[in-house]
């Protein structure tokens, strides 16, 4: 009675893939780097950093646009302000 049962997991399958043919270009590449034809293949910080920007709409506009978030000083400044500010309206004085 009180049990919570699990969604559904998601199952998407592919309408139009020849998955024999991808299985035979992998072969075909692992047989290559094998064989000493390719080079092997390298995975670096970037290759997977740039999956996870690749795989978000948000982080993609914020690539593309160029902006940066706020920095840490920035911060710390604007907050350094507003306790300044708090701190006005609680005693009426502009001293510390």
């Amino acid at each position: 009675m009180f049990t919570m049962r699990k969604p559904r997991a998601f199952h998407h399958e592919y309408i139009y893939v020849d998955e024999r043919k991808e299985k035979l270009q992998k072969m075909e590449e692992s047989a290559k780097r094998d064989l000493g034809m390719l080079p092997p293949k390298e995975f670096s910080s970037e290759d997977i950093r740039g999956k996870f920007v690749e795989g978000t709409t948000y982080l993609k506009r914020r690539k593309e646009s160029g902006s940066k978030p706020l920095s840490y000083a920035t911060i710390f400044i604007a907050i350094a302000i507003l306790c300044y500010i708090l701190h006005y309206l609680i005693t009426g004085e502009f001293t510390l």
